[in-house]
């Protein structure tokens, strides 16, 4: 694997390896002894042009694990902040030495032209790009549905037939992006849930289904529903009345939760509005899957870092 950018580019084959693999960094997670010397003697860089708290400690947690030598990067402070552009950053760390670069950035885009601009020859993974992907939210998603359905025997499994309803904030939403590639090209139907305003403008080409109606699509029985984070910070316009009317509507409260099959996945992707998009006795039922995601975010980082940093980077 020669760079992480978007599901998009992922076939079902390499999905499954990649969460495969995945499987097994999990499996050494649970010894006493956690790390692996698989790494050693390469670097990475995580470059994060955005606040982040759970993505960036996971990827140096997956990195330092695989014994890989981190450097983390925080435009506030640097010379980004003084002006620096992109390339002058990027060749820095070319000059650095560094393996792989894991890229957060509020432009679409970023780690396209970081990976396709010959300004560095490390490989590049996206760690989110603006209102693009951010892919290995998706695949640690994916991961999380393939083990509760599929439980110690998901080594080899895709989701086919399954059924997945995203509810929230489509519109400004990369998870939302990624994890309709991803679940489709896995064999999931996605439905996606939202008011009209939090819809992107031109949804043609996607393979889904779009509602309005949280309760008409609850009431067709998804295997998972997806609740996404609001996003106040990207919103410059009002897209709905008030937070009491987007919780009343869109928002997967305690009636709606008793309303669920048991055995239906609630996951959320983090951080958590409670109150907003998802009740505190959602988020913290048994249904909830929010802590595993964290967890298995670590083994999915691994699994990146180590197609990325091990074997042929052509392919």
């Amino acid at each position: 694997m020669r760079h992480l950018l978007s599901t998009r580019d992922l076939d079902s084959a390499a999905a499954v390896q990649l969460l495969d693999v995945a499987e097994d960094m999990a499996d050494t997670q649970q010894r006493e002894v956690k790390k692996l010397p698989t790494l050693r003697g390469k670097t990475v860089v995580n470059l994060f042009f955005e606040d982040s708290t759970r993505t960036r400690i996971s990827f140096e947690a997956a990195a330092k694990r695989l014994s890989a030598d981190v450097i983390n990067f925080s435009a506030k402070g640097s010379s980004v902040s003084k002006g620096e552009s992109l390339k002058d950053t990027a060749q820095t760390l070319q000059a650095m030495g560094a393996d792989a670069v894991v890229i957060r950035h509020p432009a679409s885009g970023a780690p396209q032209t970081l990976a396709t601009s010959g300004w560095i020859d490390a490989g590049i993974l996206n760690a989110g790009d603006g209102t693009h992907e951010h892919p290995t939210q998706a695949l640690l998603d994916a991961f999380t549905i393939r083990k509760r359905v599929h439980g110690a025997a998901s080594r080899g499994k895709s989701l086919d037939g399954l059924a997945v309803t995203i509810v929230g904030d489509i519109l400004h939403s990369r998870v939302a992006r990624s994890n309709v590639w991803l679940l489709t090209t896995l064999g999931a139907t996605v439905t996606l849930v939202a008011p009209p305003t939090l819809v992107p403008v031109d949804t043609r080409a996607w393979p889904v289904t779009i509602g309005y109606d949280l309760d008409d699509a609850l009431a067709a029985g998804p295997d998972v529903v997806m609740m996404l984070r609001i996003q106040g910070e990207r919103m410059r316009d009002a897209f709905f009345p008030n937070s009491r009317e987007y919780s009343r509507r869109w928002g997967l409260d305690d009636g709606r939760l008793h309303r669920l099959d048991p055995a239906t996945i609630v996951m959320h992707p983090g951080p958590m509005n409670r109150g907003l998009e998802i009740s505190a006795a959602a988020a913290d039922s048994p249904m909830s899957t929010v802590r595993e995601q964290v967890t298995n975010g670590v083994s999915v980082r691994m699994a990146a870092l180590y197609l990325l940093l091990s074997g042929d980077r052509e392919n």
